[in-house]
Order: C-alpha cells, then structure tokens, then sequence
C-alpha cells in the first residue's frame, strides 16, 4: 500500500539523488577524464567518440533538472535509456562494480532508479509540476 503522505518525499529523495549522481559524473566526464578523453573511451569501447558530447551535457543538464523538479518524469525516462546502454558495456565484466573494468550492478541500479524516478514522478518541492509521460 502506498502511503500518500511520505511517497512525495520518497519521490524527491531519488529523485535528488538521481541528480546529483549524473551531476558528478557529467563533471567528472568534463573536468577529470575531459570531453576528448571521454570521447577517447567512448571509442574504444565501441561507441561513436562524438556520442561522449550528448551524454555529457544530458548528464550534467539532466541532473541539474532533476534537481529542481524541471521535467523529471520526462529526464528521467531518457535517463533509463541511457544508463541501460551504459550497462551494456559492464555486461561482460560480471555482477559486482568492484570487478575489473566494473561490473554490471551499479549501472543497473541507477536505471531501475531512474524507472522509478520516471513512474513516481516529481514529488515534492518540484519547480515544475509533474507532467504525464
């Protein structure tokens, strides 16, 4: 059962740590590994180095709107994709994050948390109220 007085504050909880997630690591793609690194590692394990330019922006501006409440549902729907598609790449490296090159654990739990970011919603203190995907 849900309890209609604390699921808007469970929403704003993953939905803010959702959002600071991808902030920290678009600006660890920008600023630690820089855009031609990321673009550099993008290549080399098989995606278009240009791709690392769009995933960038969508982490740091998409995490910036999580933040605020500012389309979530919407950032968050997109969020699912992406983060799924960067499991892909742990896939083969096995369960636990702790595995060499990463395993698959990590990006997976951000993506169920950003399904459930994007079927709950907004929730409290949301700059923007919620719109229906």
């Amino acid at each position: 059962m849900i309890d209609n007085r604390t699921a808007p504050y469970a929403a704003l909880a993953m939905r803010l740590a959702l959002g600071i997630m991808f902030i920290a690591h678009g600006l660890t793609k920008v600023f630690v590994f820089t855009p031609a690194g990321t673009a550099g590692f993008f290549e080399s394990i098989g995606f278009p180095g240009f791709l690392a330019y769009p995933v960038m922006a969508f982490e740091v501006i998409g995490g910036l709107m999580l933040v605020l409440g500012v389309y979530a549902r919407w950032v968050a729907a997109i969020a699912v994709i992406q983060l799924f598609v960067a499991a892909t790449v742990h896939f083969g490296n096995g369960w636990s994050f702790t595995n060499a090159n990463g395993g698959w654990e990590y990006p997976i739990f951000l993506t169920i948390s950003a399904l459930v970011v994007a079927l709950l919603g907004e929730g409290s203190y949301a700059a923007k109220p919620a719109v229906k995907v």
